[in-house]
């Protein structure tokens, strides 16, 4: 079983995201935290949107190979959100995190989530994609959601599970886990094929 193979490893999260923690102890997986500041989180303006984020993860991994302890299993994860071809980050500031909102309602768009997992002598990537559609938005809700939550530390102003998923969320097509920033299905199936070997 994955759970007694990966006990060879100290587990490490690379992420200050609290939601990829909880979603992470959610598997049943031990594991610390780690992380380091000023990772270059650039990417070139040629690449497609739907490899942004799987290459940033890459990015963050190769930033901590440099560090790495023997019997250490490093994971790193990006998410993105996109609407079209653009791709909407985190907002910069609450009038931003409105624009965005704005941009998403009525609409559907992509969350993909890139994520890496290294050991001393390993290395996969990959990427999760969900669809997500929101229904129309009034100005009043995004003002309520932008006032009472924490949009500024998410992809895109929002989290599916807090209110405004709840509420203006219409459907998705996807992993409801990966929207959250950690698509645990298939972390744990490429954990599992990446420790089999």
């Amino acid at each position: 079983m994955l759970l007694e193979r990966l006990k060879q490893y100290n587990v490490v999260l690379a992420s200050n995201s609290p939601r990829r923690r909880e979603l992470l102890a959610d598997l049943g997986i031990e594991f610390t935290v780690r992380t380091l500041k000023g990772i270059d989180e650039s990417f070139p303006p040629e690449l497609p949107v739907l490899e942004i984020a799987e290459y940033i993860s890459r990015k963050k991994a190769h930033a901590y190979q440099s560090e790495m302890n023997p019997g250490e299993l490093i994971i790193t994860a990006d998410t993105v959100v996109i609407l079209g071809d653009e791709v909407l980050g985190k907002p910069t500031d609450s009038d931003d995190a409105r624009r965005m909102l704005r941009e998403l309602s009525g609409k559907t768009h992509k969350v993909v989530t890139g994520v890496t997992i290294v050991t001393n002598d390993k290395i996969s990537s990959f990427s999760a994609v969900t669809d997500v559609e929101f229904a129309q938005l009034s100005d009043e809700d995004i003002n309520y959601y932008v006032d009472n939550y924490q949009p500024l530390d998410k992809a895109g102003a929002y989290g599916i599970q807090e209110w405004i998923g709840c509420m203006g969320v219409r459907h998705i097509n996807g992993s409801f886990y990966n929207v959250m920033g950690l698509p645990l299905h298939r972390l744990y199936t490429e954990l599992e094929r990446l420790l089999k070997d």
